[in-house]
């Protein structure tokens, strides 16, 4: 997969194939997301084209929202993690547009003749409800009128999950309100944050359950506090373990901005202090609770090991992403 970064203060290089586009922000890569990229990626087998996938950075709301700045806007993939996700399923070309308030601000038409037109576009997938252009005036039904007969294009209806729609809306409140199971399901893939192990407070070596303290790469919706059944991928390994997400009211009256994520890996014991590492949520095991002592503590931690391990069973492939 080749990656090109446009912006509308750019020219788009030239050269390109004919090519069949799939459009959308894509935040998730969800499995609605999935089905417009599978469309495209059908048509362009059947044309003979190559497959391309555009997608925008940042989000929208960081530049038309007055509330909104990238320090707290929350991802489900930030575009490092979404670009993997991306090159995942199979596309040529990858096209990450800067989405600026020069960008928000142009017409329609300007889209089109500007983006789409330039890469030999021939064909264009996209769900129901994308739209382009200032204030979103460009839909998919305005699409042949702008494209002026150019390029052919398919809508994706409404893709849904035991009657519900599948959204990143709909995955971002199973991340926040802690069902990663169902976060799952929408994702077809256990969802995960990366980052890197920190230096901790080290009080979970006193304990008998020594972690890996997580400093998030990027700006990730996190589950909401409580213990989880995870896999984390270092070193080139997937192992086990139950991950922590929470302000540690066992030990601290008050809490951080952040919540801390914290991993316990079953069965290891080695230095991975300053490894880049991914964690998968599978279950949520309890929420956060405050003990009265460090004992209580310990009781508690190793039933949620022993139900950690019993939940990750239930699930013996390992993740397909690093």
């Amino acid at each position: 997969m080749q990656t090109f970064y446009l912006s509308h203060q750019n020219e788009i290089p030239a050269g390109f194939p004919d090519m069949v586009l799939a459009l959308g922000y894509f935040d998730g890569v969800h499995t609605g997301h999935q089905e417009v990229i599978r469309t495209a990626a059908a048509i362009a087998a059947e044309k003979s084209c190559a497959l391309g996938v555009m997608t925008f950075h940042p989000h929208p709301k960081v530049v038309l929202s007055p509330d909104t700045d990238e320090s707290n806007m929350r991802y489900i993939t930030p575009l490092p993690h979404k670009e993997d996700c991306l090159q995942r399923e199979g596309p040529d070309y990858l096209f990450v547009v800067q989405f600026d308030k020069q960008f928000a601000s142009q017409e329609p038409q300007e889209f089109v003749d500007h983006y789409l037109l330039p890469l030999q576009v021939v064909h264009v997938t996209a769900g129901f409800d994308y739209s382009y252009g200032r204030l979103g005036r460009g839909t998919m039904e305005t699409l042949p009128f702008h494209s002026r007969g150019r390029f052919g294009q398919t809508v994706v209806g409404e893709v849904t999950r035991e009657g519900e729609k599948i959204s990143s809306t709909a995955v971002k409140e199973y991340i926040r309100t802690g069902d990663v199971e169902k976060a799952r399901a929408l994702l077809g893939r256990p969802y995960s944050i990366r980052g890197m192990v920190e230096s901790g407070e080290q009080r979970g070596r006193t304990i008998g359950f020594p972690t890996a303290n997580i400093e998030k790469h990027h700006t990730y919706v996190v589950p909401q506090p409580g213990v989880y059944s995870v896999r984390i991928h270092v070193g080139g390994r997937w192992l086990d373990g139950a991950a922590s997400i929470g302000f540690k009211p066992t030990f601290h009256d008050e809490a951080p901005e952040d919540p801390l994520i914290e991993v316990y890996i079953f069965d290891f014991n080695e230095d991975i202090y300053g490894e880049n590492v991914e964690v998968c949520f599978y279950t949520f095991i309890r929420g956060e609770e405050a003990f009265n002592s460090a004992q209580e503590l310990i009781e508690e931690m190793n039933r949620d090991v022993e139900k950690a391990r019993g939940a990750l069973a239930a699930y013996p492939d390992v993740p397909g992403s690093s």
